[in-house]
């Protein structure tokens, strides 16, 4: 008898095993989509994500930083599902390394390059002149992203220098990891001015713009993104494909960005 009462418990227990693997084995796909973003797209980014799982159950989750650091990371074996750049040149080069899967690159936003001030501060306007900048600056400091990686340095960099600029700025830069972390140092008060994106300045209440660099000082500021080369299951290409229609567009035009027109690379 208690042979019996012991194979039944193991046969119930072998069935009911069966069926939680059954379960298991039919239960939706909810592996995360990783996505390497631009620190200048993280406030837009969170608010469409949530959007996205709300609609998919695919949940997202972000490592934000500046481009440059990101691709450096992907090459070093990191894992992401998608990479979204500030600019085209971290995209260029992490497809040449072939970290990125081409076909699925696309340019899907564009900004405009600003210079801010803190909100409470006296400046309220500056010109873009050698004096304008001197009288602006005094003994501080002009923070933007480094000059030599991170994209935001580097269209301020070819912005200055377009202008006639660099020279007079140079040594008062405080350059900065990226273009979140320069912002932070105006808004902080640690630096008089700063050079970002004018979606950097509409997310952050201490800090006010002060000027717009023309769209012809510096390449335009183009954000492409792509799946990776790694990427796993489909719920990186839905993200993505999301973020490219209209309940994406809608948060992102109201966060300041303009929408391109989706063109494969």
């Amino acid at each position: 008898m208690i042979r019996l009462v012991v194979h039944a418990l193991v046969a119930a227990g072998i069935a009911l095993s069966t069926g939680s693997f059954a379960r298991a084995q039919s239960a939706p796909e909810t592996a995360p989509v990783t996505v390497f973003a631009a620190a200048s797209l993280q406030n837009a980014l969170n608010d469409i994500a949530k959007q996205f799982t709300a609609a998919s159950a695919v949940p997202v989750r972000f490592s934000y930083a500046a481009s440059s650091t990101l691709a450096r990371q992907m090459e070093q074996g990191a894992p992401a599902d998608l990479f979204a750049s500030a600019d085209l040149d971290w995209m260029d080069w992490a497809e040449q390394r072939k970290l990125i899967d081409p076909k699925s690159r696309v340019s899907l936003l564009g900004n405009r390059l600003v210079v801010v001030a803190p909100t409470d501060g006296k400046v309220s306007k500056v010109d873009l002149t050698k004096d304008g900048l001197k009288a602006a600056l005094g003994d501080s400091r002009l923070a933007t992203g480094a000059v030599a990686s991170v994209p935001v340095g580097k269209y301020a960099k070819t912005a200055l220098e377009k202008l006639g600029l660099w020279g007079e700025v140079e040594p008062k830069l405080a350059q900065a990891e990226s273009v979140r972390a320069a912002l932070v140092l105006v808004a902080r008060g640690e630096a008089s001015l700063g050079i970002v994106y004018e979606t950097d300045a509409k997310v952050e209440p201490r800090v006010k713009v002060v000027a717009v660099f023309p769209a012809d000082s510096h390449p335009p500021v183009v954000y492409p993104f792509a799946l990776t080369a790694t990427a796993k299951g489909d719920g990186p290409a839905k993200f993505l494909a999301y973020l490219s229609g209209p309940e994406a567009r809608t948060v992102f035009e109201a966060g300041g960005f303009t929408v391109l027109k989706p063109v494969g690379h």
